[in-house]
């Protein structure tokens, strides 16, 4: 059984967590299969955006702690391929249903749009095994919100997480939040995508340099923006009142 599902459909990549029994925890297979898939969904042209999901009754937990203790690595030393250090300007949507915990977590959160089931449980559970998770969580929820879930390791239910921001909408069960997760993919593919993956990587670099070096990366991605074949195709679609093919160049 592979431990990641992936299919292409409709110009939206489908990428599965698929180590249910292990509630889709990272052992090194999983680990690279996820950074190939991210990979190949970025350098896809036919690829406008990407719904992430789990399956079975969690999205991830983070590390396999079983197969890093039989390898005597310790807490906070395995490294995961993220949309972030593989560089995916891309629009993804985390598809929550169940636990979302530790480096799960951490991958949700460097997701565009997080959705979930009533079910969800959200958090950082990784000062509870001797280390810290990513400061992403600062940029994404209020800091008293992040500040206690370091401390405690208490991950938010659903409701608490949506109240905060954390995530876009909670839905009753899978079926309806794949649906939602469908209904805000084909919303996004109606957008540029090179403006959208322009307006992701300076909010990424935003998070990360100072203000000089996003005011430098703006004006250079502006330029490659209005200088692009969709960038004519947009207002000749509305003005032709159709949808606009883009080609993403």
């Amino acid at each position: 059984m592979s431990v990641l599902l992936y299919e292409k459909r409709n110009n939206i990549a489908y990428i599965t967590l698929n180590r249910p029994d292990s509630l889709n925890a990272f052992n090194n297979e999983l680990a690279e299969a996820f950074g190939d898939a991210l990979v190949n969904y970025r350098d896809d042209p036919s690829l406008q955006v990407a719904i992430l999901t789990g399956e079975g009754r969690a999205f991830s937990t983070g590390a396999d702690l079983k197969e890093m203790t039989a390898q005597g690595q310790t807490a906070g030393t395995r490294a995961l391929r993220t949309p972030v250090s593989e560089e995916v300007w891309k629009p993804i949507i985390a598809a929550i249903d169940g636990f979302a915990l530790g480096g799960g977590f951490f991958i949700a959160l460097e997701c565009d749009i997080r959705i979930a089931t009533e079910r969800a449980k959200l958090g950082d559970v990784s000062t509870r095994v001797g280390t810290w998770g990513s400061m992403h969580m600062y940029s994404k929820m209020p800091f008293g919100e992040a500040l206690y879930m370091h401390l405690t390791g208490t991950p938010l239910n659903a409701e608490d997480a949506h109240r905060i921001g954390l995530v876009h909408k909670v839905l009753p069960d899978r079926e309806a939040m794949m649906q939602e997760a469908e209904a805000i993919a084909e919303e996004i593919k109606l957008a540029a995508p090179l403006a959208l993956q322009a307006i992701k990587r300076l909010g990424a670099t935003s998070l990360l340099k100072t203000g000089d070096d996003v005011d430098a990366q703006s004006k250079v991605l502006s330029q490659q923006v209005a200088k692009s074949e969709d960038a004519k195709e947009g207002p000749r679609a509305f003005a032709e009142k159709r949808k606009p093919v883009w080609k993403m160049r």
